[in-house]
This record gives structure tokens, sequence and C-alpha cells, in this order.
């Protein structure tokens, strides 16, 4: 179903900083309480029963291991660079353009069905034609998968066994483990040479990184910009943040945050309240880009803007090693070429 264009433009905001809404009513609150799991699978893709412990603390069974798998298309995408693939996604999958959103990663999408490429949209019946052994979705708050509708989510958990993994509160290594654990599960073989590669490429991109934040030291704020509103994130919640901070990143705490924890909300009249000298700007579509806040003069006057220190931010990542290397590299090309603005 449609989204109205008021909650739109009203979620974009709320999606703004980092990831994840801190609005719990805007959320999927799917499956019973429990902390986080771990990977208790059997079978590895061989026949017979199957089971995974999610971070719902849910225990998934099945008579043998699940083929056809539908997911969030950061999920599925995640999944993929792992060796499994999914039948269906749902969530950002296609630019208005037609080419595929970022957060599809290396995805086929015109290999998946899509059931939603929006906020609230998850075509149910289509989902039950693709008689789906499995659903798998990131949570960002507990219990709650991420882009599975509230009003319908009693018919799509009825379809199909579920299973949340936690992808915010914790450091970005922990999804990325649950993430192989939960593909290991469904018979990928992370020996594989494209599995190990993107690994070595990952580690040495943190290592990069860490170098980078050590010999240049610099103030940076992850933000996202929508039309009323800007962003400061907070790196004590997102999972990509807090790891950059393990590798000694210096970002920016905001120090009033909003409901949920994930950022502070500014006008833009106060856009200047946290002074940075590289801003990780939100990539998403949902976010508005550098050319659409042209038009804010407080945008402008940002030091790293008028330094030209700006740089891209895939705020909700895929959490595999494929997936996650690139951003790693990205921050810390930029860190390694930005200078103190103050």
């Amino acid at each position: 179903m449609s989204t109205p264009r008021t909650f739109t433009v009203s979620r974009r905001g709320l999606l703004a900083a980092g990831g994840a809404l801190g609005v719990g009513a805007l959320l999927t609150a799917c499956g019973g309480g429990g902390s986080k799991g771990s990977s208790d699978a059997s079978d590895g893709g061989k026949g017979g029963p199957w089971t995974f412990k999610d971070d719902r603390g849910q225990t998934v069974k099945a008579a043998g291991t699940p083929r056809r798998i539908v997911a969030f298309t950061g999920t599925a995408a995640a999944l993929h660079d792992f060796g499994v693939e999914c039948v269906g996604v749902f969530g950002p999958t296609r630019l208005e353009n037609g080419k595929p959103d970022p957060q599809a990663g290396d995805l086929d999408v015109d290999k998946v069905t899509v059931l939603g490429n929006t906020w609230g949209e998850f075509r149910v019946e289509k989902y039950a034609a693709l008689k789906p052994d499995l659903l798998v979705s990131n949570m960002f708050e507990p219990d709650a998968l991420w882009y599975v509708p509230e009003e319908s989510k009693k018919k799509i958990l009825g379809l199909a066994p579920s299973v949340g993994l936690t992808s915010a509160r914790v450091s970005m290594l922990e999804p990325i483990k649950r993430y192989a654990q939960l593909a290991e599960s469904l018979g990928a073989d992370l020996g594989a040479k494209k599995v190990t590669d993107a690994k070595a490429r990952f580690e040495q991109a943190a290592e990069t990184l860490r170098k980078a934040a050590k010999a240049n030291p610099v103030k940076v704020l992850a933000a996202s910009g929508s039309a009323d509103l800007f962003y400061a994130s907070n790196p004590a919640v997102n999972a990509d943040l807090m790891y950059f901070r393990e590798l000694g990143v210096d970002l920016v705490v905001p120090e009033k945050l909003d409901k949920g924890g994930y950022f502070e909300s500014l006008s833009w009249e106060n856009a200047d309240k946290y002074q940075a000298d590289l801003i990780l700007l939100d990539s998403r579509t949902s976010a508005l880009q550098p050319k659409d806040l042209a038009a804010k003069p407080t945008w402008g006057k940002l030091p790293a803007v008028k330094a030209g220190q700006v740089t891209p931010w895939l705020s909700e990542p895929r959490f595999s090693y494929a997936g996650c290397a690139p951003l790693l590299e990205g921050l810390a090309a930029a860190i390694e070429k930005a200078e103190k603005t103050s």
C-alpha cells in the first residue's frame, strides 16, 4: 500500500539520522522478548531438521533448510554476499530511474520478486504466492522486524517462520557475525574464496581506518538532512558508528537525544550547534543530498561544508564483510584528506 505523503515526510525525518527510527510506533513489534541469541543451527544445507536461534531469543525450526527466503533488501544483500540467495525482498530496492538502490548491494534486483519498495509497502498476496520458507530482517529496536508493516504483520508472520537480527546498540562486527552464522546455517560456505577475500579486505580496511584516525584526528559529525531538520547521529547507538569509534574515529556525540537515542534533531537555524572538520552525510534516498541542501543558508556556513569536507554515509549498512569494507575505506580516505577547520 502507498504511504501518505505526510507520513512519508515525517518518516524521512525520523529515518534521517542513522539507520533507524527511534520511535516505537513506526516500528513493527513482533515475536517474543529475549536477549541476543546465538547460532543454534543443524543441517548445514544437507537435509534434515533446521534450527536457528535469532536475536529475539526465539529458536526457529523447520523440517529442512529453508530455501525460499524473503528478506529486507539490505538483509538479502548481506546474505547474498555470504552465498545465500533470496527469492523476494521488501524495502528500498530500486531507485526512481530503475537502477538498484544502494541498499540492494550486489543483488541482481531483476531476479528477485520485489514486494515493496517504500516504507509501509508489503504486498502480502504476492508474498504468499512465493510460498516462503523463511522471512528475515534487521531489528533496530528489540523484537521489531524492519519494514514489516504493523497493520499487516499478523498475516505476514503467519505465512512463514521469521528471523530477526539485531542491527543497533551493538558494534558492527556483531551483526556481521550473526549474518555469517545465519548464512552458514542456510548452507553457505564461509570458507569460499569470495567470502574469505571479502573478510581480508574488511580487516585491511579496518586497519587503514585505525591508522588514518590516529594520524589525522579530525572531528567527525555523522548527520542527515531533511526539509525541516538537521540530524546529528549518536555514535553510541548506530552499529557502524560504534565500530568507527572503536577504531579511533573522533565522532561528535549529540547532547540532547530524541526518543530512541539515535540522533538529536536540530532546526536548520541551529544546524551549527556541533562543529566538525568532516561531515558523514546520510546518502540514502530518504535523506537530502548536498545539492538539495545548498539552498539551506546554515548548511553552507558549516566549516566542513565550506572546506569541501563532506563524504557520503550509507547509514544502513548491509552487514557483511563485502558490504562494510567499502564504508571503512571511504571514511579512511576522507579522514586522510581532511584538514582541521579551526
